[in-house]
Formats: structure tokens, sequence, C-alpha cells
């Protein structure tokens, strides 16, 4: 196991830590060593800065040279074999290195893989112990768990490290309009006195005798022909592309691949919302207490169920809001109590986040809330994403065992209002 460790963590400092490849034709001079194709595509268009992709260290110049000894270096860890290989090679030998059993138990205190012989040795006697395939469930479960921040701080590492490259970019091109600008602020400066000397040297001949006015009057005439003002300063600014990695579109393959349809199930719904005739929208219209109540519908908040529900699988939908005030949604059981006072919560079968729409004020005026629901019943997983900037919200973790249904809900103090199911726009 700690060969297979070494050799994959050799493996992964050899690799380019811009392109993620092995390097070729790697480089000094900075404090990383990236590809020097690589380097020279992130210094594209730089013309005074040139700053390290990965710690933004800047380099004095693009006097940068291949290491032919790393060269060599990265050549010999390419014809390594594989972590693949080595677990194939591990299979080869005896597993259990003190008894030479296969190794098919797990010790949940230590956590260890055993052999047989290993549960009644003196080291592991009375531990909690269980067969490979019944313990591998829950490690997997913490292990994945994980998948989804790291992916979301890889992101923002790329997108941070984009940033930063044109944030350079701009400053360079801040220094050249900077640099430009001055050059034209002293030229205006030196015709100023140009002007004066010339205004003041005609002044004093209009009111010379006849003589002397006509002495030298064509040197005047002509310094007043060839006089050429300073060229006025004109910049037009360029487009900037900031580029997004591609694990930021990661999401949108989550949505092609899990979306579905959903509609509104009027008979759950309070009687205080509106549900739209393609049951597609939920409006707050207010309290109505006389109106005639359905036995399905949520008297005690303001919800509304999903007509569609489900029982296994991976799903994934969007809703918008818009309005004023607080908004919920989330997913509940199908039996969650129609009635409950109390709020909703895991505890009691719902699963949900809350809200807040903005759309008031001249600011926010037509801003619309975009948040996306991932269920993987499996894993026993519900995540919230913010669809206007794609980042990641919340994700809570249970274990499922009914039928869950999508979960929508307005706050009593909101004003109009109105919480939308929509298709796949992203």
């Amino acid at each position: 196991m700690a060969l297979a460790s070494s050799l994959a963590q050799l493996q992964a400092e050899a690799s380019c830590p811009i392109c993620l490849d092995y390097l070729r034709d790697a480089v000094t001079r900075l404090g990383t060593t990236p590809c020097y194709p690589c380097i020279q595509q992130c210094w594209k268009c730089l013309h005074d800065i040139f700053p390290c992709p990965v710690c933004l260290q800047p380099c004095p110049d693009k006097g940068i040279r291949r290491n032919t000894q790393l060269c060599l270096m990265i050549d010999c860890v390419r014809n390594l074999p594989n972590t693949e290989d080595m677990r194939k090679w591990q299979k080869e030998k005896p597993p259990c290195e003190k008894h030479r059993h296969v190794l098919s138990l797990f010790c949940e205190k230590d956590p260890e893989l055993l052999c047989p012989q290993c549960r009644v040795s003196s080291d592991h006697r009375g531990h909690p112990l269980a067969p490979m395939e019944q313990a591998a469930p829950s490690p997997r479960r913490r292990i994945k768990a994980h998948i989804e921040p790291l992916t979301k701080q890889l992101e923002d590492h790329f997108l941070g490290m984009e940033h930063d490259l044109v944030h350079v970019r701009l400053l360079n091109e801040e220094k050249r309009v900077q640099d430009k600008i001055i050059e034209e602020k002293n030229q205006i400066s030196n015709h100023g006195p140009t002007l004066q000397s010339l205004l003041d040297e005609i002044t004093e001949k209009c009111l010379q005798p006849d003589l002397d006015l006509l002495i030298d009057i064509e040197r005047i005439h002509s310094t007043y022909e060839n006089l050429e003002s300073p060229a006025g300063f004109s910049y037009d600014l360029k487009e900037e592309v900031f580029t997004l990695p591609q694990q930021y579109f990661g999401l949108h393959k989550m949505i092609g691949t899990f979306h579905v349809d959903l509609t509104f199930n009027p008979e759950t719904a309070h009687h205080s919302l509106i549900i739209s005739q393609d049951r597609k929208m939920a409006t707050f219209r207010g309290m109505e207490p006389n109106c005639v109540l359905n036995p399905e519908a949520f008297t005690s908040h303001l919800e509304v169920l999903s007509s569609e529900g489900f029982d296994a699988g991976r799903h994934f939908w969007q809703v918008k809001e818009k309005g004023l005030g607080e908004w919920s949604l989330g997913m509940c059981k199908e039996t969650f109590p129609r009635n409950a006072p109390s709020s909703p919560s895991p505890s009691n079968g719902c699963w949900r986040i809350q809200l807040w729409g903005t759309t008031h004020g001249i600011r926010n005026s037509g801003y619309t809330c975009w948040i996306g629901v991932f269920l993987d019943y499996e894993l026993g997983e519900v995540s919230f994403y913010n669809l206007n900037d794609r980042s990641h919200l919340y994700t809570f973790s249970d274990i499922f065992t009914e039928r869950l249904m999508p979960y929508f809900s307005i706050g009593p103090s909101s004003k109009s209002l109105t919480i939308s199911l929509v298709e796949d726009e992203c």
C-alpha cells in the first residue's frame, strides 16, 4: 500500500500544474514547474509582468529555460507502472503479510483489513469486525461526500487563477494607457507656453510702427500657419475574455442527464396559494379563511407538493422565484403531515433550504432567483445550487426509505411572490 501510494504521489508530482498531464519540456525560474507550452499560453499578450500561473510570483522576464535533467526524470516516471498495475502486482503476493491469508475482514475500531487469523490475535480481540462487502458501503459514502466540496474547491481554484491572470493583463494595459496619458499631458503642458509666447509677440507686433511691423512679419505668419496642437488621446477598450475551466460545466452535464419535468399538485396546495392552469406556477394571494379546504391540502403552512415523487434514482429540477419575501424548497416524505404546527425539518421528514426574494426597489427590479435541486436517492443526498452563478448552496445527507416528494413553501410575510417550475434552460 505504501509503495502504491508513493508511486501515485511521484506520478502526480511529475504532472504539469496547468494541463495536469505529464510535464513536457519542464522549465525553471518559477515557483512551480509547468510545461513550456503551457506557460507560453498563459503569458500570451503579457508585456511587463510575467506571473507564475499557480503561485502568481512574478518572473522578471520571459527568460525561462528547459530543465534537461528534470525532463529526463519525467521520462523515467512515464515508464513506471501505474497504480492499477501495482494493485495487480500486490494481488499476486499473499495479502496478509503476517499470516499469509486472504484479507476478508474489516476492523471498524482501528480501522484495518484483517485475515481470519488476525481476528483471534491479541491486537484485535473483542473489536467489532465485519465482512469486507458489508463494511465497504459506509466508508464509500463518507469518501464520496468529499467529491462535491473538492470539485467546488477545484472550480474556485481555476476561477481564481483565471481571475488573477485577467487582473494582471488589465494592470499591464492600465500601465500602458497611463504612460500614454502622461506623454500626452506633457505635450499639452508644453504647448500652453508656446501659444502664450506667440500671442504676446503678435499683440506687441500689432502696436509697433509700420517699419517695425513689417520687419520679420513673414516669420510670425509662418509660425502661426505651422502651429500644431497636440493630438487628442483616444483609447478603445479591448474585450477581455474570461475562460471558465472545464470543471465549471459539470453542473451543466448533470442537468442534461438527470433533468425531470415537474408540475404542482393543486390538491396539496394551501388555500392561500394560486396554482396556474398548466400547474407550473404557484403564487401567494393572501389569506382567505372562508374558502373550501381540500382534505389533502396543507393547512398550517403555505406549502404545496409536486405531482411527481421518487423512490429511486437521481433527478434534477429547476425552480425560479420572483417577488418579495421568504420562500423555501426541497424534499419531504410522501407521508409528511399536512397540518403539522411545527416547522418542517429533517427530523419530521422534510429536507429544505430557506431563501429570501429581493425583487424590490429600482436596483433589484426584475431580478429572478434561479435554484436547482438534485436528488440522489440511493446515496441519500439532496443538493441545492444557485443557477444564477452556478454555485453550490447546501447538501442534506440522510437515509431515504420511502417515497419522496418535491416540496415548496412561501413565507406568511411574502408579497406577490411567485414560484415557477421550469424546463431545462441551463
